[in-house]
């Protein structure tokens, strides 16, 4: 899932940002972006998907601003002071905790053996690997199967819905929004610790997600295309295979939301 956290019952501006993150530009390389719209005869999937997109890139240029002010830089200068042997160690106490709600949403998808799987990963990490500091779990070739509430939504036949970009958090859909509360109640920022010491969890846990992101930005501002579509396209291309395992069927089709009755 994607690292959410919160503090005082409410998710943090600086965890809201990471729009990288929850695009994962940086494994859709390979993924073709979408033609403008000006160079296509029909919309093309992204755009029906899109229809609140004045709105959405609006909100998708603000989030821009606060990386590039003070997610990247601050990510940059996390990775130029804290040695990567340490860096590794905090990637894998969260990825750790993640794992306990994975195991959970792979349960209610029906995933048993992945979800017995997860579990064993979280319980052996967290007595062998010193709370998840050492990943022992992979060592010992047991996968990880990252789940999150707005892919079980998507199993259980909740559909997509429009796209939306929303502050702070970044691409979404409206199925994944009204999964978010849930994923991030369990997020490891916001659960591992006593709300006295959240803060500090939440900011850490922003960096290092952000920190292993600073390449897909090197990425982005490489294309020599319309930033906001690629990233829109790369995230959902990427939740449709993620909700369908890698395997969504031939005649998967994205309509247009029907207009509203007056």
């Amino acid at each position: 899932m994607i690292p959410r956290a919160a503090s005082g019952g409410r998710a943090t501006a600086l965890a809201a940002a990471l729009w990288l993150a929850a695009a994962g530009v940086g494994a859709q390389t390979a993924d073709k972006p979408a033609e403008p719209a000006e160079a296509a005869d029909a919309p093309t999937a992204g755009q029906l998907a899109d229809p609140w997109e004045p709105f959405n890139r609006a909100i998708f240029a603000f989030n821009q601003e606060i990386d590039a002010g003070l997610l990247y830089p601050l990510s940059s200068a996390y990775v130029g002071l804290v040695p990567s042997l340490v860096r590794q160690g905090v990637s894998n106490v969260f990825n750790n905790a993640e794992d306990l709600w994975s195991a959970v949403n792979n349960l209610l998808q029906g995933k048993i053996e992945q979800s017995i799987a997860m579990s064993f990963r979280f319980a052996w990490n967290t007595v062998f690997g010193v709370a998840g500091i050492l990943d022992m779990a992979t060592e010992l070739g047991i996968e990880r199967f990252p789940e999150d509430f707005g892919q079980t939504l998507g199993v259980w036949g909740v559909q997509t819905g429009p796209y939306l970009v929303l502050p702070f958090f970044g691409p979404s859909t409206v199925r994944d929004a009204a999964g978010l509360p849930l994923d991030i109640a369990a997020s490891p920022a916001y659960s591992i610790n006593q709300g006295s010491f959240r803060p500090v969890t939440t900011v850490l846990q922003i960096l290092d997600t952000r920190s292993q992101l600073l390449g897909a930005t090197q990425v982005l501002d490489t294309l020599g295309l319309d930033k906001y579509s690629f990233v829109r396209d790369a995230f959902l291309s990427r939740r449709l295979r993620l909700v369908y395992d890698g395997n969504p069927p031939d005649d998967y089709e994205i309509k247009a939301p029907a207009p509203a009755r007056q």
